[in-house]
C-alpha cells in the first residue's frame, strides 16, 4: 500500500533538510494579487519556511506568459500554473508558439481547479445559452491563457466567441474590475479565489454558469486543450458563487521549476506541501483536494524534475497509476 513517508526519510532525503536548504531562498512565479495562484504560492511559502526554513519569494505577474518566461530563463525558480499552459509552452505551441520554454521541469501536482464564467444573481442569465449576444472579456494581452478556458466553457454549449461581444481587456484583474463597474455582463475567474469573494460582495451576489456534463460536452472542452476535465463542485462556505452542486471545466494547478534548480531544493519544497496538508488548508480551504496520489500525474509531453522524482520514490509514490 502507497504511504507517505513522514518521519523516517533517510539517506539523501534527510540531508536535504540540512543548512544548505536552510539558507536558501527561491522564488516562485505567480499571477497577481487576489488570484488562485499567488495565494496559493504565498501559503506555500509562508509552509515551507515554517517547516522547512526555506525561504520563497512571492514574485506576481500580470501573465501567465511572463510568468513562464522567467522561470525558463531561472529569473524565477519555480511557478504555480494550469497544466494546459505547461504544455503548451513546452511544445511551443497556442500562445508559445515559436517560443518553446524548453528548461521547465514537473514538480507538483496541487490539486483540480475548476474555473468559469461567472454572472450576477440577478442578471436574468442562468446558462451559457443564455450569454449569446452578451459582453464577454477578449483580447486577453496580458494573459492569453484566457482565450482557451473561455474558448472551452463555450465549446460545451457549441458556441464560441463570435456568438458573444467581445470588449477587450487586458488581464485577469482588469476584467473582474470591469465586470463590477458594469462594462461586463460576465467574466471568469477560478472558483474560491479571493478576487472572486470580492466581486461577489461588491455587486450583491454572483454565480457560477453550469456546463453540461455530458460525453459531448467533455470532448468540446478537450478540443481546445487536451488536459482539461469536467467536475461538479459542491456548495461549500468558502466558494463564492457555488450555491448548487455546479458541473464546471476543470485543470490541474501545477508548480513546475527551471530544470537547473537543485535537486534537494524541489525535494526540500515537495516535502513541506505534501507533509504539512493541514497547514495548507487551515491558511486556505481550497487546498482540500491535494493528494499525494496525484501528486505524481502524469501528462503528455512534460518530464518531472528529478528531485521531485526523488522524493516520490522514496515516498512510494513513483512512478505514478493515474
Amino acid at each position: 500500500m502507497r504511504r507517505l513517508v513522514t518521519g523516517a526519510l533517510t539517506g539523501a532525503l534527510v540531508a536535504f533538510a540540512t543548512a544548505q536548504s536552510m539558507a536558501q531562498t527561491v522564488a516562485i512565479g505567480t499571477l497577481e494579487q487576489g488570484s488562485v495562484f499567488h495565494t496559493m504560492g504565498s501559503v506555500i511559502s509562508r509552509v515551507a519556511r515554517d517547516t522547512e526554513s526555506l525561504g520563497i519569494v512571492v514574485q506576481p505577474n500580470g501573465g501567465t506568459f511572463a510568468m513562464l518566461s522567467a522561470t525558463n530563463q531561472g529569473l524565477s525558480d519555480f511557478a504555480i500554473d494550469d497544466v494546459n499552459d505547461i504544455i503548451a509552452a513546452s511544445q511551443g505551441v497556442d500562445e508559445y508558439e515559436g517560443n518553446a520554454l524548453e528548461n521547465l521541469r514537473m514538480v507538483i501536482n496541487l490539486r483540480p481547479l475548476p474555473m468559469g464564467l461567472i454572472v450576477r444573481k440577478d442578471s436574468g442569465i442562468d446558462s451559457i445559452d443564455d450569454l449569446r449576444g452578451k459582453r464577454l472579456p477578449s483580447g486577453w494581452s496580458a494573459f492569453p491563457i484566457a482565450k482557451s478556458h473561455i474558448e472551452a466553457v463555450l465549446a460545451t454549449n457549441d458556441m464560441t466567441m463570435d456568438d458573444v461581444v467581445g470588449v477587450p481587456t487586458t488581464g485577469l484583474i482588469r476584467a473582474a474590475d470591469d465586470f463590477v463597474a458594469g462594462r461586463l455582463d460576465a467574466t471568469y475567474f477560478a472558483v474560491g479565489a479571493p478576487k472572486v469573494a470580492e466581486m461577489n460582495a461588491s455587486v450583491g451576489g454572483i454565480k457560477y454558469l453550469p456546463v453540461a456534463d455530458t460525453p459531448e460536452a467533455l470532448a468540446a472542452a478537450q478540443g481546445v486543450r487536451a488536459a482539461f476535465y469536467i467536475s461538479t463542485v459542491p456548495p461549500l462556505a468558502h466558494l463564492a458563487g457555488i450555491e448548487a452542486p455546479t458541473p464546471l471545466v476543470t485543470w490541474d494547478v501545477v508548480v513546475v521549476a527551471n530544470k537547473d534548480v537543485p535537486d534537494e531544493t524541489v525535494t526540500t519544497l515537495v516535502r513541506s506541501i505534501l507533509e504539512n496538508k493541514p497547514a495548507l488548508v487551515e491558511a486556505y480551504p481550497p487546498f482540500g483536494p491535494l493528494n499525494p496520489e496525484t501528486a505524481a500525474k502524469p501528462y503528455p509531453g512534460l518530464e518531472y524534475h528529478s528531485g521531485a522524482i526523488a522524493y516520490f520514490e522514496q515516498a512510494g509514490l513513483w512512478p505514478a497509476q493515474n
